[in-house]
């Protein structure tokens, strides 16, 4: 076994990190390792981890997407609005799907054609996808009792809380697009240099659309399963949840730079939000500190990366 590759490995350092702090989360808290709370722990990794899956991918291409909450909600609201009017709810959730990701193709456009950055571009969509969410619901949370919704958000198979199905099926494909094809192959190549993956004659702008439908598709499926998980559609839920799977993407090693990266990577640095989180919750401290240490996790984990690319 070579050791020197071993420590190289972000995956072993990642992995190392989070069950450091599973060992430290046990000692503080006794109900930390219960079942119950790893089965609410996974319940509460999956909305994050599905939203760094398609993070994962923007970051990895150079860009940025502000807006996967907002559209969360509002992929939400037009599945709790259809079913309230007794749509369907599989038809209900395909809306939602093509809700999200029509938001996140707009996203693209607005980013190839209009040339503005993808920080503008999608902070602007976040305004508009969470407004729309209002408009449409009212400003009301419609509950959604459909059993199907509350079996994606509340039932077990093979032991396993069925949102962690959706989670592990969305990093299986995700995985598989970014190292297994050819728009995973230009996906790194336009982080890694933009101009010289035009000069490659990558398209690179038809890419670049494609990258934010498909964030803006899973943050759709995260609405679903959050759908299921609170039985209800509020149209501020979601509120902030990009830092998070931001966070998650940047702690799992991502480049904030773009062109490299692993996108499984994103799916341990949810876990380990969802662990400080869930063992901040624990232990009783508010959810404004919360906040304040997503903050700085993220500006401490950009930092590092910062220090890393400079070494290189």
């Amino acid at each position: 076994m070579d050791i020197a590759k071993l420590k190289s490995n972000p995956i072993v350092w990642i992995v190392m990190v989070a069950v450091l702090m599973a060992i430290v989360l046990s000692f503080l808290s006794p109900f930390f390792m219960t079942i119950g709370n790893m089965t609410n722990l996974s319940k509460q990794v999956s909305i994050v981890a599905i939203l760094a899956a398609g993070q994962a991918v923007v970051i990895i291409s150079g860009g940025i997407d502000l807006s996967v909450g907002s559209v969360l909600a509002l992929s939400a609201v037009v599945i709790g609005t259809l079913i309230q009017m007794d749509v369907n709810p599989t038809t209900a959730m395909i809306a939602g799907l093509l809700t999200g990701t029509f938001a996140g193709w707009i996203n693209g456009m607005v980013i190839t054609r209009a040339k503005i950055p993808p920080f503008i571009a999608t902070l602007g969509m976040l305004g508009i996808a969470r407004g729309m969410a209002l408009v449409i619901s009212g400003g009301v949370s419609h509950p959604v009792l459909s059993p199907l919704f509350l079996y994606i958000g509340n039932a077990k198979f093979l032991g396993l809380p069925i949102p962690l199905y959706f989670v592990i099926v969305t990093f299986l494909v995700i995985g598989f697009m970014m190292h297994q094809t050819v728009f995973g192959r230009h996906v790194y190549a336009i982080g890694g240099n933009e101009r010289v993956a035009r000069l490659q004659g990558i398209p690179v702008d038809r890419q670049k659309v494609k990258i934010y439908a498909l964030s803006g598709f899973l943050a759709a499926v995260a609405a679903v399963v959050m759908t299921g998980r609170l039985a209800a559609t509020p149209p501020s839920v979601a509120q902030a949840i990009e830092l998070q799977a931001i966070a998650a993407v940047i702690i799992g090693g991502v480049s904030f730079v773009g062109g490299r990266g692993i996108v499984l990577t994103a799916l341990i640095g949810a876990l380990i939000m969802a662990m400080i989180t869930n063992g901040l919750n624990i232990l009783g401290i508010s959810s404004f500190y919360q906040q304040v240490l997503i903050g700085i996790v993220i500006i401490v984990a950009v930092w590092l990366d910062n220090l890393k690319s400079s070494n290189r």
